[in-house]
């Protein structure tokens, strides 16, 4: 099973001046109203992969500097937390913290650790504050009895780059390196219709792009390389989108892709520009999802725009089986179609309490367990009002 996301907390990070999750699931829906952070909790991870492929300096100034990253009223540091459980199992955590130094973002504090039994010390794999620190060079032999820990001192360049990137390098760091990697390889859908529609250059794409823009690319590779796995694509378009026989993608006489829709009721297939955007959404998603390979994360939000609502359960269900699959899944809805695909275990809500957003687990409210219970739809209670401040939005 590949790794996994277990608990994240947030501190002065906009609207999450306090806020945390804990035994997050392989798949976890968000629901909430408009401005209650479901956007804000997903730029968190991109903030994450932002800082880790540049620097934090960089991250900070994509999201306007750090006075408006930080929480209103509050000066710093922002700090972030994962709670993951590495390959070999074990549970490993990875704080940030990040402050403004003579106008400039830096990474205030950056540990990385395992918990020693229930009360000893954490063995703190990395410890680092403002480009200087430690790192533990025998992490193989943490849990061996007797085990003393080996610490060499390291310098960075930069007090913005993130420690992680820099001993991620070296295979003597194996949970640093699994981290960075994890991090480097997350998803985070920002996916846009018009960008899906027109011709593209030939070329070679494996992976759904996070903005769709290279959807006939992997549509061609899916063909070519994974052929079970187009004819499935092809078999659910064909059940969800009345009318469609075929979807290639074809080079046009100047060199450029384009993906052709053959609908049963004419003789001449249809170019993406010429078919509805909840046709192209669903094959996106459909490539995305039935992708043999699947991210580490997956980052969407409100999938069921464009799309039919009766298509929304079982679209949940894909969801899921891409979970299931090795791929962690976050998605935000505003759908109670979408949710009643949805287990109460796997939806977390998102509410607003004197400006600043909280977190819940919605199976910690004994109300929706006992309702459910007796054979409520998740989707019917939200939209009833029963998840307090997650209004429809």
């Amino acid at each position: 099973m590949a790794m996994q996301i277990e608990g994240l907390e947030l501190h002065n990070y906009r609207i999450f001046r306090d806020a945390s999750l804990k035994d997050l699931q392989r798949l976890s829906v968000l629901v909430g109203a408009n401005g209650s952070g479901k956007s804000t909790l997903f730029d968190v991870f991109s903030f994450l992969k932002d800082a880790l492929t540049h620097n934090v300096s960089v991250a900070v100034g994509k999201r306007g500097g750090f006075r408006e990253l930080v929480s209103r009223g509050q000066s710093g540091p922002i700090g972030i937390t994962l709670k993951f459980r590495e390959s070999s199992g074990k549970l490993a955590t990875y704080e940030l913290e990040v402050a403004e130094s003579d106008g400039a973002a830096v990474v205030e504090r950056e540990v990385l650790k395992f918990r020693r039994g229930q009360y000893g010390q954490p063995w703190k794999f990395v410890d680092f504050s403002q480009g200087r620190g430690q790192a533990i060079t025998n992490e193989a032999a943490y849990g061996e009895p007797g085990a003393v820990e080996e610490r060499k001192e390291f310098a960075l360049e930069d007090p913005a780059v993130l420690a992680i990137k820099g001993l991620g390098q070296f295979k003597e760091f194996r949970v640093v390196s699994e981290l960075r990697s994890l991090i480097e390889n997350w998803h985070i859908s920002d996916f846009y219709i018009s960008e899906a529609r027109p011709s593209a250059e030939q070329g070679y794409a494996e992976h759904l792009s996070t903005r769709g823009d290279n959807v006939a690319q992997v549509a061609q590779f899916l063909r070519g390389h994974h052929p079970r796995v187009f004819d499935r694509i092809l078999e659910v378009m064909k059940r969800r989108v009345p009318g469609v026989a075929n979807v290639e993608a074809k080079t046009t006489e100047d060199g450029r892709l384009v993906l052709r829709f053959q609908d049963g009721a004419f003789r001449d297939p249809f170019i993406a520009r010429y078919v509805s955007d909840g046709t192209i959404k669903m094959f996106a998603y459909l490539v995305l999802l039935y992708d043999p390979t699947p991210f580490p994360l997956l980052a969407v939000e409100e999938p069921e725009n464009q799309l039919y609502p009766e298509l929304l359960p079982e679209l949940a269900e894909e969801f899921r089986e891409y979970a299931r699959r090795g791929g962690q899944v976050f998605v935000s809805t505003h759908s109670p179609e979408f949710l009643n695909g949805i287990n109460l275990e796997e939806i977390d809500w998102l509410a607003k309490v004197d400006g600043f957003a909280t977190l819940r687990r919605a199976s910690e409210s004994e109300r929706l367990r006992r309702l459910i219970a007796e054979g409520d739809l998740p989707g019917v209670l939200w939209r009833q009002g029963l998840f307090e401040g997650a209004g429809l939005g």
